[in-house]
């Protein structure tokens, strides 16, 4: 059976579900959340899954996000006396999934919290208040009675460092927080509609879990030592139970792909101190925009350093956040080893966490250019709680970075087109424009030539946008964004300011006149004319997205005057 609240105003609901014997789904239903930080664009909104488990005894699997905090316990306090729950399973400590955890613990101190070693630690700092713990490692069970007996599978960075999956005997049910699920709101709660929901969850992999492929695959192995899976009880979007062994496969698949190529960069943190896991995580996510593959490794967990000395030596570039000063002696033996095991003409970053007790960043830094190391980007100075922009300038420099180690692999692409291929395709002309985005503070732009109206009904075009483009994660589907037109014989000034190459985080229209859109892009006052566009839909294409994108305003400047085209020679750059 499945009970609807009536929707609000902010269309929050809450959905619960009896979804197998003794257990029962609460699913906190965000239909127009259309952002999961500034890298990750939502068309469908999202879920947060939470779960009931009734033994002998009763475990909750994680909680839900603080806007739910009346929705939630209403329908919680329906189900059970919050005092009645005697075990509170931390998947992972996320505030979307965790965010009513110091909530439940104020009604139900007795209640004993089961997770990680680092989720623990991380939730100290969180509730700020005395509970009862109980760490688990891989393999171990706790045992509710009348055979709901859980065991725990060790799954660091699926998407955070704290994360475990908690496996029900009797069920068969695996409870894998993150891993496995999709931002896809809908009154299903399973994913019986395949078609609908395998392009998101494609898109989610890609954002959260392909830079970490390795330790999917490394889950993977171990989710293989259970018995039968015979449905994943994901923390957002539908539980999978229809399509289980294909959307695990397909897990598989694409890990096994993204861990192949042949470069690879590290990036050596502490995960529990400052912001260094989500700053980790965007550098992550602008190296994977280059197809290059990330290995992440937390210094301040178990570190085999034979393993870290191996690691560090294959790698073409290496990214260190900074670790606390007075940190732990196995942290400070760790962060050495990376120090020890750096060769000649490797890539180097370094980043400050924010933790307030930050190794000094120069020394170090120094330390890996008087080995031969070759800085990419400007070391990035934390000073104040990291903002959108310090993000994204994160992710650009993961980017900036990641082209950089693949620099001699792509001049070989480009010259492996046969030569009449070559300059046949070259042939193919187009116009030229400036793209122009904002999303809140962050801002972005880029010259374009590869743009062709593709509809009259809607009015609608294409654009094909390079996968590492800055402004990529500005493109979403339902992003609002400005296409500038340039002026033939009256391009080139705003043509050579956009096609500089622009450091990390550094503002793309300094020096330019520009005033906003109604959408808040930035239109070029010099430019011939412009239109206020969506975006529609994306194609993937290779080292593309086809992004089409309608039109809903837009206006000429000069109407005797013609767009600027742009003639090519070779079909093998732009």
């Amino acid at each position: 059976m499945v009970a609807l609240t009536e929707k609000t105003e902010k269309r929050l609901t809450i959905q619960q579900v009896e979804i197998a014997q003794d257990t029962t789904a609460i699913r906190s239903l965000d239909w127009d959340r259309d952002r999961f930080d500034i890298e990750f664009g939502l068309q469908n909104g999202t879920t947060y899954n939470s779960f009931v488990i009734r033994g002998n005894q009763t475990a909750l699997v994680d909680t839900s996000h603080e806007k739910f905090r009346q929705l939630y316990f209403d329908t919680l306090t329906g189900l059970i006396k919050p005092t009645d729950i005697d075990y509170l399973i931390i998947s992972h400590t996320e505030p979307d999934h965790s965010g009513l955890v110091k909530d439940l613990l104020q009604m139900a101190p007795e209640i004993t919290v089961v997770g990680s070693k680092v989720a623990i630690q991380f939730l100290e700092d969180f509730v700020h208040q005395p509970f009862k713990r109980r760490i688990v490692k891989n393999g171990d069970r706790l045992d509710l009675g009348n055979g709901h007996e859980f065991e725990f599978v060790i799954a660091p960075n699926l998407h955070w460092p704290d994360t475990i999956f908690s496996f029900d005997h009797k069920t068969q049910i695996l409870y894998t927080c993150d891993a496995f699920g999709l931002h896809y709101c809908s009154d299903s709660t399973f994913d019986e509609d395949l078609a609908a929901i395998e392009e998101d969850f494609h898109y989610y992999y890609d954002c959260l879990m392909g830079p970490n492929a390795r330790s999917v695959l490394s889950a993977l192995k171990r989710m293989g030592e259970l018995k039968t899976i015979t449905m994943i009880a994901t923390g957002h979007g539908p539980l999978l139970s229809h399509n289980v062994e294909e959307l695990v496969g397909r897990y598989r698949t694409w890990s096994q792909t993204q861990a192949k190529p042949e470069t690879a960069v590290g990036i050596f943190y502490v995960s529990e101190y400052g912001y260094s896991d989500r700053l980790a995580q965007a550098i992550a996510n602008g190296i994977a925009k280059t197809g290059v593959a990330v290995e992440i490794v937390d210094l301040g967990s178990e570190v085999d350093l034979q393993e870290l000395r191996e690691l560090v030596s294959r790698c073409a570039g290496i990214i260190v956040g900074l670790p606390p000063a007075s940190g732990a002696a196995s942290i400070q033996a760790a962060l050495s080893t990376v120090l020890g095991s750096a060769k000649e003409k490797q890539a180097i970053g370094v980043f400050e966490t924010g933790g307030g007790d930050d190794e000094p960043i120069d020394p170090l830094l120094s330390k890996f250019r008087n080995l031969g190391l070759i800085t990419v980007f400007p070391a990035i100075r934390i000073k104040q709680t990291p903002t959108e922009n310090i993000y994204k300038l994160c992710e650009e420099a993961g980017t900036d970075l990641g082209q950089w180690v693949t620099r001699d692999r792509s001049i070989k692409v480009m010259k492996s087109l046969g030569a009449d291929l070559d300059k046949a395709l070259g042939r193919i002309s187009g116009g030229l424009y400036i793209i122009t985005a904002r999303k809140g503070d962050v801002s972005s732009a880029m010259l374009a030539s590869w743009v062709a109206q593709a509809s009259f009904k809607p009015l609608g075009f294409s654009i094909a946008v390079a996968k590492d483009r800055a402004i990529e994660s500005l493109m979403q589907v339902g992003d609002r964004f400005v296409l500038n037109v340039l002026e033939e014989g009256n391009f080139q000034p705003l043509m050579k300011h956009f096609l500089k190459r622009f450091a990390p985080g550094a503002d793309r229209f300094e020096g330019v006149r520009t005033q906003p859109a109604e959408n808040g892009a930035p239109i070029l006052n010099d430019a011939l004319a412009y239109m206020e566009c969506e975006v529609i839909s994306r194609m993937d294409c290779g080292d593309h997205w086809a992004v089409y994108s309608t039109v809903y305003a837009g206006r000429v400047s000069k109407p005797e005057a013609l767009t600027a085209v742009h003639h090519r020679k070779v079909g093998n750059h732009y």
